[in-house]
């Protein structure tokens, strides 16, 4: 053991100890690279393997659990904008329906008020119609024992017409 603790003094006879690296062959390093060093070198890389495997994987999942944070958000986002929006449009689509219903009451109401007035208007002209083509009887009449005495007075649209007549009745005795 102790002969593998003492290393040698000159560094021309060691070639893992000289001072220019060029003057190192590789075939020497690995003839002096034991079994056990090996395995330890071996054990090493994979331990930091595994270390760096671990370290990546913890980051993707960071970044996963933000991503999936942030779409999300994203979607709240969205569904507010998109109630907003819709709410916005419903109000303008109510405020048009009740404009377009108080225009339409407008004009139908307008249009009934035409209507109305020239029902009167017909109304009024068949009225003076009917009364001037009709004309009015006034009467009064008088029965005596054997007579009818009967007066009559026509108003016609020209002017009155009055007729007397003194009708006998016919009686037995």
């Amino acid at each position: 053991m102790q002969e593998e603790e003492e290393q040698p003094e000159d560094k021309d006879e060691n070639p893992l100890l000289s001072e220019n690296p060029s003057e190192v062959e590789a075939p020497v390093i690995q003839d002096e690279i034991s079994k056990e060093d090996k395995a330890v070198i071996k054990i090493q890389s994979w331990w930091r393997g595994t270390l760096v495997r671990r370290t990546l994987l913890h980051a993707a999942l960071r970044a996963w659990v933000i991503q999936c944070w942030w779409r999300l958000m994203q979607a709240k986002f969205a569904e507010k904008k998109r109630r907003v929006t819709l709410d916005k449009f419903s109000r303008e689509e109510w405020a048009a329906v009740r404009l377009q219903s108080w225009a339409r009451m407008w004009r139908i109401r307008q249009r009934y008020c035409q209507v109305l007035n020239a029902v009167r208007i017909i109304q009024a002209y068949w009225r003076c119609h009917t009364c001037a083509s009709r004309g009015l009887i006034k009467g009064q009449y008088r029965v005596t024992a054997s007579q009818l005495h009967l007066e009559l007075e026509i108003l016609l649209g020209s002017g009155p017409c009055v007729v007397t007549e003194c009708i006998p009745l016919p009686i037995k005795q």
